[in-house]
């Protein structure tokens, strides 16, 4: 299999917060179907690949993602950076797109537009996670080439950066980067899946968007979260 440009999202059972979060429903889905198939979505994208963890626990979430229509990798569920090099290897990729799988409202708008910087400006490194970015948390798309994810998994050395994938990419100085800038005014929102109270505004959330395969974009969820500013109250103390 042959893959120019992956959209590789980690996923795993484990969460102290919020165990099992990503099979929980979601207005029927489980969230790892909300954000496999919304990644599937993003242009530009060649293959989706579910990056897991080689445990029994884990079972579950590598069958529901084949379900879903992705390329299933796993590995080790400490060494996350080690994790997204093996599944890039697999498919061949030569970009790599990475989603993470707490983000059921992942925007292939935005994540499309993130790549396309990218492409444009010929970085190797680009994202709208940057504090000058400012979309709400939950729409977090980094983009970065192969050669880049070899080097940081040759190099990367402490836990931090094993686990958390770009750290080494993001500080190194030679390899250039670029944002992927919200617009002017788009209210900072905590659009993630990591605690109890981010469930229940997702779950208050959908009361007021249609089910899918229905795919709401960030100007759908503004609008309601404009219309109901309760909702957004419901995790708002957990911030960004």
């Amino acid at each position: 299999m042959t893959a120019k440009t992956a959209c590789i999202v980690q996923a795993r059972m484990g969460s102290t917060r919020l165990p099992g979060k990503v099979l929980k429903d979601l207005a029927g889905w489980s969230v790892l179907r909300h954000v496999l198939t919304r990644c599937q979505a993003i242009p530009g994208v060649d293959v989706v690949v579910c990056a897991t963890v080689d445990t029994p626990d884990c079972d579950a979430v590598a069958v529901e993602a084949e379900a879903c229509g992705a390329t299933v990798f796993r590995g080790s569920e400490s060494d996350v950076l080690g994790r997204y090099l093996g599944a890039a290897r697999l498919v061949e990729a030569e970009t790599i797109i990475r989603v993470t799988s707490d983000c059921p409202l992942i925007d292939p708008e935005v994540s499309g537009g993130t790549l396309a910087v990218f492409h444009a400006t010929g970085v190797a490194y680009a994202s709208n996670t940057h504090r000058e970015a400012r979309w709400p948390k939950g729409l977090d798309t980094e983009v970065f080439s192969r050669e880049a994810l070899e080097m940081a998994a040759a190099r990367a050395e402490s836990d931090y950066e094993r686990e958390h994938v770009t750290p080494w990419i993001i500080r190194h100085p030679i390899l250039p980067k670029e944002h992927h800038l919200a617009p002017h005014g788009l209210p900072a929102g905590r659009w993630t899946l990591d605690h109890p109270e981010d469930y229940a505004f997702f779950q208050a959330l959908y009361q007021h968007l249609p089910p899918p395969p229905h795919r709401a974009g960030w100007r759908d969820v503004q609008a309601v979260l404009d219309a109901h500013p309760g909702i957004a109250a419901i995790n708002a103390h957990l911030g960004l």
